[in-house]
């Protein structure tokens, strides 16, 4: 059933079909349309109608293609199809105007259980397109995936993902537009070598519309893709114990009505050597950034760079818990995981919302070794002497996101049980009064802050409160009009305090500590103070 015409090779993005080993990357005007289909659809007798089911048409032709290796064709039309099963040495091609619409009807997606033991058992066993143990699979052009979500309702087993990708290598998914789904859009779990790129998302329709979800994954990259998701728009995961590890994320724009940038919920597994650069995150109700190991796991070596935000919950949370969730039913409970090695730079951010930024580990399990640089940051305020007041629940095994403490003491960052924390040129302000400090650090040892600008509270208060802090290192910083002390010391175990060149002629006062603070706790030499 191969189309008439010369036989041509066609590239695969990340991977070529020539010989046993892999080809030069196909640049983007190679890989934006094939010189001459191999298997077109409508020879296996697809009408492109959106009318009739074609699942059996689709899939003949991806079988006939897989034998032999090339492109499956689809030219404009609209193609309304269920579980359509992905092989090895097969690339999707979907030209302008071509539409591959899901069924609506739940029985057309047969279930497809994976040999590869998940969390994400538990969620659903139904997708629209399906691979498993693939190699050397791409789905490429200018047309549109559509899962008509809206068209299911009802709890996970009964919403199909729209594409699913398990245990497969050198997969490529560039170019095309997904929308719609009744679940996730996206999952690759448990994958090697992933280039997706140039993508737009629009899932809005129902609930867990997750954009792309790296689940398990190792040598993932992701590129110049506008996400508007439901749910998570880029989110890493490690729902069974293997390490999602290499993933570099760029020029991306995202909205989401949860988060739009985010490691976890699940972290079995955990996550290494994760870059994040040069993206856009607007218009998303819970964090812009989230970083978090609460499922045991490690959380190390993740670099995150030239990020703006626009109306988001929180420009930055990060969190390390203990839910504690196996992945298996029956298995034990992981221990808690650590989150250390997380550097932070060149983030801007407007329309924060009014609960602040947490970086929070547990009694006796710090976060460790965090880098935040060069960060400005506006928040909502509306922050009450009460809010700044109230002590913060430890939340251990709570479902983590950035509002799970309520209100923080904080409008800026809110730190607690954090070793090694570095704040290099750090500025926070409030659009709306707020009497809440900039900065809060409660059992933090080995602080550093240098070059910051916290706006001070609303009527007065300290523009930074220590409490039970050691080994802190204050340097460098200005305080801005209206501080009354620049930092407020409390806790018997605060220790080795220093302040050292800092600019700190508009506060009243540099200093304020409590009657429990050791006297010994602290050091001032060559600040700037007011006369």
């Amino acid at each position: 059933m191969e189309s008439s015409g010369p036989r041509r090779q066609f590239m695969f993005g990340a991977f070529g079909m020539a010989g046993a080993g892999l080809a030069p990357v196909a640049s983007a005007a190679q890989q934006e349309s094939p010189s001459s289909p191999q298997f077109d659809v409508r020879r296996f007798g697809a009408a492109g109608d959106g009318k009739k089911l074609e699942t059996a048409a689709l899939q003949a032709a991806i079988d006939a293609c897989a034998a032999a290796g090339g492109t499956v064709y689809f030219p404009s039309g609209t193609y309304l199809s269920g579980t359509l099963i992905l092989r090895s040495r097969v690339r999707l091609f979907l030209d302008t105007g071509a539409v591959l619409l899901g069924s609506s009807n739940l029985d057309h997606y047969p279930p497809q259980i994976p040999a590869f033991r998940s969390y994400t058992d538990n969620y659903t066993e139904k997708s629209l397109l399906y691979a498993e143990g693939a190699e050397q699979i791409a789905i490429h052009g200018r047309g549109v995936i559509d899962g008509q979500g809206g068209s299911f309702r009802g709890p996970y087993k009964v919403r199909p993902y729209m594409l699913r990708v398990i245990s497969c290598r050198h997969v490529s998914v560039t170019g095309i537009t997904l929308r719609n789904s009744p679940m996730w859009v996206q999952h690759y779990l448990a994958c090697d070598d992933v280039h997706i790129e140039g993508l737009t998302v629009h899932s809005r329709v129902n609930q867990n519309n997750d954009g792309i979800n790296i689940d398990c994954c190792r040598r993932v990259r992701i590129a110049n893709c506008d996400i508007s998701s439901g749910d998570d728009a880029i989110v890493l995961k490690s729902t069974a114990d293997r390490t999602t590890r290499d993933v570099v994320i760029t020029n991306c724009v995202v909205s989401s009505h949860c988060n739009g940038l985010k490691m976890g919920t699940e972290t079995n597994g955990g996550f290494e050597n994760i870059t994040i650069a040069n993206c856009t995150v607007y218009d998303t109700r819970l964090s812009g950034l989230t970083l978090q190991i609460v499922d045991g796991g490690v959380l190390d070596r993740v670099a995150v760079t030239n990020i703006a935000m626009q109306n988001v919950g929180a420009p930055i949370f990060i969190r390390l818990g203990d839910r504690a969730r196996p992945f298996r039913e029956g298995g034990l409970k992981p221990g808690v995981g650590r989150l250390r090695n997380a550097q932070i730079s060149n983030i801007t951010a407007v329309g924060g919302g009014n609960i602040g930024c947490a970086i929070a580990g547990l009694e006796g399990h710090h976060v460790e070794n965090v880098t935040l640089d060069n960060i400005r940051l506006t928040f909502n305020g509306g922050g009450t002497k009460e809010d700044a007041a109230r002590q913060v629940p430890e939340e251990r095994d709570k479902y983590p996101e950035f509002q799970m403490f309520g209100r923080l003491p904080a409008y800026g960052f809110y730190c607690r049980h954090v070793r090694n924390l570095r704040l290099n040129n750090i500025e926070t302000l409030y659009a709306t009064p707020d009497q809440r400090p900039g900065l809060v650090c409660d059992d933090v040892d080995a602080l550093e802050v240098a070059g910051c600008a916290f706006g001070p509270p609303q009527g007065g208060g300290p523009a930074i409160r220590l409490v039970n802090t050691r080994d802190a290192f204050l340097h460098g910083c200005r305080a801005a009009p209206g501080t009354s002390a620049w930092v407020q010391l409390s806790g018997a175990q605060t220790a080795n305090v220093t302040l050292v060149g800092n600019e700190l002629s508009a506060a009243a006062s540099p200093l304020e500590a409590a009657q429990d603070v050791p006297k010994q706790a602290v050091f001032l030499d060559a600040n700037r103070v007011r006369k």
